[in-house]
């Protein structure tokens, strides 16, 4: 056997998401967006630099309520007690009475709506007894999720040295809170919520322009200025933004509107692989026919540059020829696709057809023919 290497024309090409990225420019101090469905990065400017993430904070503090939602350990119906530090937090409140009793769905929504200080610390205590002791599970789920540029102090994201994450890490943890509970994600949609007669609008200013935005979280802190974790979709596609480090509001809403139509007219989702669609032919020995047609083993969706259709490069690299019998979906190679400034992506090929083995008498003058020819 021998390396066998064929190059396929066969793909629309793509050109580096980095190359394209260069057409947009952001009074940001860092932005980061991630295609949902591929992880394709569309932008990275200081995503991975250490950042306060302020009343960001609270998507962990969120994610970790829906987990003991979910689990039933707790329910939206439970209520719970207000102390003294829940009661005397300072900044963005939902305006607790001290001693009250609070239903959970009424503190979720002081959270996620109104961005509550006071309601993460409820929240916090009746989970883990202490803020303290919460903030000890923050770090333990930020581990598992490979958060590794972040470190939590509090559950409301109140300034501290040791309270810091990254772009990256917020997204990572927007995923997870879009993904493992669809059935709470719809609370970040919410316009408004009223409680004790003060009625307050959801801060994140996506959600009013009418672009398919339908979450998450903004956050503000004298250093790090203002900031949005988003997402949303358009025609199906789903796209995580985290914005940080502009200096009002109205700032924050424009550069928000101006990255996130950037990012969804810039870019599309294509499925450039389809499972078991025949790519290329490989020669099989001692077969009843010559070749076996080879495909991907899975679908490949790609995030490319609308538009773009040069500079791909598809190869085919198995050990050939096969030998006979070949049964369909057996692995035998990879597909390599590369482009510029991108990491290549490898799919397993497979056989998409079977093989049969000659009989003896026909492996015998096969063989021969082969000797007889070198």
């Amino acid at each position: 056997m021998k390396r066998l290497i064929y190059c396929l024309l066969f793909l629309s090409a793509f050109a580096a998401a980095s190359a394209s990225a260069q057409d947009i420019q952001t009074d940001a101090h860092m932005v980061y967006i991630v295609d949902y469905q591929t992880g394709a990065v569309l932008l990275d400017k200081n995503g991975g630099e250490r950042i306060e993430p302020a009343s960001l904070t609270k998507l962990m503090t969120v994610y970790l309520l829906f987990e003991q939602l979910k689990s039933g350990k707790m329910k939206l119906s439970d209520m719970l007690t207000v102390s003294k530090t829940a009661w005397q937090m300072q900044g963005s409140k939902m305006f607790v009475e001290l001693g009250n009793q609070i239903r959970l769905e009424d503190l979720l929504r002081g959270i996620v709506v109104q961005s509550g200080n006071d309601a993460c610390v409820v929240v916090a205590e009746a989970m883990a007894g202490s803020e303290q002791a919460f903030a000890e599970r923050m770090n333990a789920q930020a581990k598992a999720f490979g958060m590794t540029g972040t470190h939590f102090v509090n559950s409301t994201g109140w300034p501290d040295p040791d309270h810091y994450t990254t772009g990256h890490d917020l997204e990572i943890l927007a995923r997870h809170v879009i993904m493992d509970f669809p059935e709470y994600y719809h609370y970040f949609s919410e316009i408004d919520f009223t409680y004790h007669g003060i009625k307050q609008g959801n801060r994140n200013p996506l959600l009013y322009k009418n672009v398919g935005a339908d979450g998450l979280k903004t956050g503000h802190a004298e250093g790090p200025g203002y900031s949005l974790v988003a997402s949303g979709q358009q025609e199906g596609r789903r796209l995580i933004m985290v914005v940080q480090g502009l200096d009002s509001k109205q700032a924050r809403s424009d550069e928000a509107v101006t990255l996130w139509e950037w990012a969804f007219r810039s870019f599309e989702d294509d499925r450039i692989l389809k499972a078991g669609a025949p790519l290329v032919d490989a020669p099989v020995w001692m077969s009843v026919t010559p070749t076996v047609p080879l495909a991907a083993k899975s679908d490949l969706v790609l995030t490319l540059p609308r538009g773009a259709r040069d500079q791909v490069k598809a190869t085919a690299v198995f050990d050939g020829p096969l030998t006979a019998p070949v049964v369909a979906g057996r692995e035998v190679g990879t597909l390599r696709i590369e482009a510029p400034g991108m990491a290549p992506v490898e799919v397993p090929l497979v056989t998409a057809g079977n093989a049969e083995r000659l009989g003896a008498f026909q492996r015998m003058i096969v063989a021969a023919r082969h000797l007889i020819q070198g």
